[in-house]
């Protein structure tokens, strides 16, 4: 390393190359995530024109040879002249990270892209980019490439520069076809699903919008896979959606729109027989999954009318104390969409909205205009306003059994929470916690672990099923009260993630039928109660191997049928099979090796990508209600299709 440090070792990074040496720095990561997070900058552009009336369609195509093309019917990117750069609107779009129509009011009243960084950084990580603009009655075209010069790729530089080519056209919008840099991201196919999902949730966020996914990939009849999504309903239509599996307290959900201080919101929301609260809330079509400011407004506007009404209804009388806002929001399913300028996220991954004229804006519209909505249908402000009695009531009656699992969440009482062996480590960023079914598993996976970091929870039976479940049905389970007092940091809105005792959670169930069932009981469990503890990136779930094949002095464990079939090819005749049925079959050394040791052992993070879509398979594939998920099995399950989970990993 040179001792010296002068001007001349400062690096200078030029237009896009910024993006291309940190890409985690504007897309989050490189992985799956990263890659969609392109077509969503561009996506969202388009759905910029679209929500603020200069446009009502938008196309997504997937192309057979890796490329995405989104084309909108808006007003076209500016071809003229900038007065500053010299260059065209459309160049300075693309090259130009804080560039854009959104930092003042002029053109867009809201925007989903405020950071003027979108398109300019899909260019940047794509081999080549295309635009077309249709404006003034022509087409024009530019192209952008990467390339590497003097043995650095420099991204998003210009290819050709803005043409007029002559073709004329009667309609407007913005045409981009990209394709994605595999020298950036770890892989460049764009999963179907996932995009489908986005365009829904898109749809039903802007009442009105046609909006097309077409997948060359996906061979449909004569031609290729194409959906259209549109909802003339909007929000509405999405909570039904949410709520397809549940029963509803009443058939159509309560729409709420209003505008206050120049901010303008639209509420659905609508009681189920579930027991948890499902609150869905976006910011110029931006998921703000973290909640944020406007969920705060929502939540205390629902609880102080819903007490007025308690009262003037009789049911709350005057020496009543007030029920809690967690009364009121069991079984509730609510989407907030919030249209505002100058939004103020918290964070880089605008997740939270941190603006305080929201909090304001949502109670004022939400308290006058559910308050209206409860006089001329007091029939659904008695159910929300009973439905919040009895949940106070069941609280209280699980009051004792919250205390008593916090009085064994202290760091003293490790040893005597059911059969855990504890580790020693006091860092919780450094412990792990394994939860493993039986004694058998537990006994070898305590022999096998590293005692200073890695404690385990051997399970005596199967956890309760969480769903659809209420706190004090949760509470009386044996299974899940050991589980909530050795991860320390309570349960439901009692829950703290800063008293968390370990910030690795490892499911590591056997690979049989029991042992997936054991996994999405937890899950759910997880996601219905301790949802931050997935958020916050600390589940996951162990992959011990299915297989270990040896030969002479050589020993290889494998995890699927395709691998073993390779190893077996690989070291011939005479090699030695054994399949492990279960954790206790294996010694502590091939458990500690395979499973437990963080330098080779497999795990896959849990994450919730979409909210609204693991709430949805999550009630379906765990709830009560066979209909769906037998319909859910027989739509999605193939068997003779070759499992692709690992590599997933």
């Amino acid at each position: 390393m040179a001792n010296h440090y002068n001007a001349g070792d400062i690096q200078v990074l030029e237009g896009l190359d910024a993006v291309r040496v940190r890409p985690g720095m504007y897309i989050g990561s490189t992985g799956a995530r990263g890659l969609h997070h392109i077509l969503w900058e561009i996506v969202d552009n388009g759905m910029d024109e679209v929500a603020n009336g200069y446009g009502d369609t938008i196309r997504v195509t997937l192309h057979a040879d890796g490329t995405a093309t989104v084309e909108d019917n808006g007003r076209g990117i500016p071809v003229d002249i900038h007065p500053q750069m010299k260059v065209s609107g459309v160049e300075v779009v693309f090259t130009q990270l804080h560039a854009g129509g959104k930092f003042d009011n002029s053109n867009y009243s809201h925007s989903g892209g405020l950071h003027g960084v979108g398109a300019s950084v899909t260019n940047a990580l794509s081999r080549w980019l295309n635009v077309e603009v249709y404006k003034n009655g022509t087409t024009y075209a530019m192209s952008f490439e990467s390339v590497e010069r003097d043995g650095k790729v420099h991204g998003g530089t210009v290819k050709s520069h803005l043409v007029d080519t002559k073709v004329k056209t009667t309609h407007t919008g913005t045409k981009i076809t990209f394709m994605p840099d595999d020298r950036i991201f770890e892989t460049v196919k764009f999963n179907t699903d996932t995009v489908r999902r986005r365009l829904k949730e898109l749809a039903f966020l802007n009442r009105g919008a046609h909006i097309f996914l077409t997948d060359e990939r996906v061979a449909f009849g004569n031609g290729f896979y194409t959906q259209e999504f549109f909802y003339e309903g909007g929000i509405s239509d999405f909570v039904r959606d949410l709520n397809e599996t549940k029963t509803p307290a009443f058939p159509d959900p309560i729409l709420i729109e209003g505008e206050a201080n120049g901010i303008t919101a639209e509420v659905a929301l609508q009681y189920t027989d579930a027991y948890t609260e499902n609150i869905f809330s976006y910011v110029n079509n931006i998921p703000t999954t973290e909640g944020g400011t406007h969920e705060t407004g929502f939540k205390t506007a629902l609880t102080k009318v819903l007490n007025d009404w308690a009262r003037r209804l009789g049911i709350l009388k005057d020496k009543d104390p007030n029920l809690l806002g967690d009364d009121f929001r069991e079984g509730l399913t609510a989407v907030l969409s919030v249209k505002m300028q100058q939004v103020q996220f918290e964070g880089q991954t605008k997740t939270k909205l941190g603006n305080t004229e929201a909090k304001l804006a949502l109670d004022s519209i939400v308290s006058t205009e559910l308050s209206a909505y409860f006089e001329k249908n007091q029939n659904i402000a008695e159910i929300a306003v009973k439905k919040g009695v009895l949940a106070a009531k069941v609280r209280e009656a699980a009051r004792k059994e919250k205390e008593l699992t916090r009085a064994k969440n202290s760091i003293d009482s490790f040893n005597t929470v059911g059969k855990l062996k504890s580790c020693t480590g006091r860092k919780p960023e450094n412990n792990e916690l394994f939860i493993v079914e039986g004694d058998s598993a537990g006994g070898t996976c305590s022999q096998a672990r590293n005692r200073s970091f890695q404690a385990v929870l051997p399970l005596r039976g199967k956890p309760l099923n969480a769903e659809k479940k209420r706190i004090d049905q949760v509470l009386a389970n044996e299974e899940i009260r050991t589980l909530i007092s050795a991860l320390g940091a309570g349960l439901g809105e009692d829950f703290d993630i800063d008293n968390l005792k370990y910030h690795k959670v490892v499911i590591l169930s056997d690979a049989d039928q029991d042992g997936f069932h054991i996994r999405a009981i937890l899950l759910t469990f997880f996601f219905r109660y301790m949802r931050e503890l997935i958020n916050a990136g600390h589940v996951y779930i162990g992959l011990p191997p299915l297989y270990r094949i040896s030969k002479r002095d050589r020993t290889e464990y494998v995890y699927d049928d395709v691998a073993l079939d390779k190893m077996k090819k690989e070291m011939g005749k005479g090699a030695e099979i054994q399949r492990y049925k279960g954790l206790g079959e294996m010694n502590a050394d091939q458990l500690w090796d395979t499973t437990l040791d963080p330098n080779k052992r497999k795990m896959v993070q849990v994450t919730i990508e979409d909210a609204a879509e693991a709430e949805r398979l999550v009630s379906v594939l765990m709830g009560d209600a066979a209909e769906p998920r037998r319909n859910y099995i027989t739509e999605h399950a193939n068997f003779n299709k070759e499992d692709s989970f690992l590599n997933m990993i």
